[in-house]
């Protein structure tokens, strides 16, 4: 009797880790049953049109803004990996790093940098697989812990120990994660529309609205499809994310122009630019959830309410895992790509911040 209470835990450990996989391998199906079916929807209606695509060689001349700080290049040495940033504001300057999301690059954070350059040394990065930074083949190269790895080496490669860190989406996934391991690192965290991983990964498992509005974790499992899929009609599917009415900026957010989306669809229509970016989502299921996971840095979490891909409850959890100074803002009318899409807010609520004394909680 008590050899079966003692392998009663690890019995019912596998059998939940075997319901999780069969989930998430399902729904993994089903995504790639529901996208095959939009192919041949769209190969139906025009398959010129399908298959259309624009050669893109020369970048939009807003990449090369010199109001938005200078393109630079750091080789890491463990890795061997070359990342590029654009940075604006002094050397010498407290750093203010910033870490952009799915299917961003370092342009998500144009508003960011020219705001915050008068009083730090902001850097916006290219995270690994993304824009210029060097792309690794192999997808076990984008596990969280070479993602977490990556944001050390580059402080220790800038010349830092330390850095206010702002991170959105994936960007805050690594924000976060570099909070939970080199506390040290981060004098104030902020984090845009995303929750802290724990809470992600047991809300998702509970809510099934969540599931559904995750619903490209599981479609980004299959090898090469979802890079096809992103790439057809001339790369439809990412315009739609920023500009249509469910998933894109609001009508009272700060619309992408023209230019903005050519320059998004000019780096992720490089050859090989959506696999790297894509590699991140085919880890993640095998790394969490985390076995440490409180956070004892003042943090700031930042949320549209409108965001078509995390639900809202999810910010007002995240408090339970800082043990620290923690303020949450919820902005009604925003969308997910909230950095963007309310820029003069955000800044003002990322000042307010950075310039009050924050205290740990009792």
């Amino acid at each position: 009797m008590a050899g079966l209470r003692d392998c009663l835990p690890r019995l019912m450990v596998t059998i939940r880790s075997l319901l999780f996989w069969s989930l998430v391998y399902c729904y993994c199906w089903l995504c790639v049953s529901i996208h095959l079916l939009k192919l041949l929807w769209s190969i139906g209606k025009g398959p010129a049109q399908t298959f259309r695509r624009v050669a893109r060689e020369q970048p939009p001349a807003c990449l090369n803004d010199p109001s938005l700080g200078t393109h630079c290049y750091v080789r890491i040495k463990d890795s061997g990996l070359r990342f590029h940033y654009v940075a604006g504001g002094e050397r010498g300057k407290p750093l203010m790093l910033l870490l952009h999301g799915f299917p961003e690059f370092w342009y998500s954070w144009r508003h960011q940098l020219r705001e915050f350059k008068s009083e730090y040394r902001v850097v916006a990065l290219d995270l690994r697989g993304y824009g210029e930074t060097d792309a690794p083949i192999h997808r076990e190269n984008y596990k969280l812990d070479c993602l977490i790895t990556d944001i050390k080496d580059i402080l220790d490669s800038l010349g830092y120990s330390k850095c206010v860190l702002i991170g959105h989406d994936w960007g805050g996934m690594i924000a976060w994660l570099i909070a939970i391991c080199y506390p040290e690192m981060v004098m104030k965290l902020i984090v845009i529309n995303f929750p802290h991983p724990n809470v992600f990964t047991e809300y998702i498992l509970r809510h099934p609205a969540q599931l559904l509005k995750s619903s490209y974790y599981y479609f980004f499992q299959i090898p090469r499809f979802p890079e096809f899929m992103f790439s057809i009609n001339d790369f439809k599917a990412l315009k739609q994310l920023f500009t249509s009415h469910s998933t894109g900026i609001g009508r009272k957010g700060c619309r992408l122009t023209t230019e903005d989306l050519e320059a998004y669809i000019y780096v992720f229509s490089q050859p090989g630019a959506l696999s790297g970016p894509i590699n991140y989502y085919r880890n993640i299921f095998s790394c969490l959830p985390l076995k440490h996971h409180m956070v004892t840095t003042p943090t700031l979490l930042l949320w549209g309410e409108k965001d078509a891909f995390m639900e809202v409850e999810m910010a007002e959890v995240t408090k339970i895992y800082v043990k620290n100074y923690f303020r949450l803002t919820i902005l009604s009318e925003a969308s997910h790509w909230l950095q963007q899409d309310q820029p003069d807010i955000v800044n003002k609520l990322i000042w307010t911040f950075l310039k009050e004394e924050t205290r740990k909680k009792d």
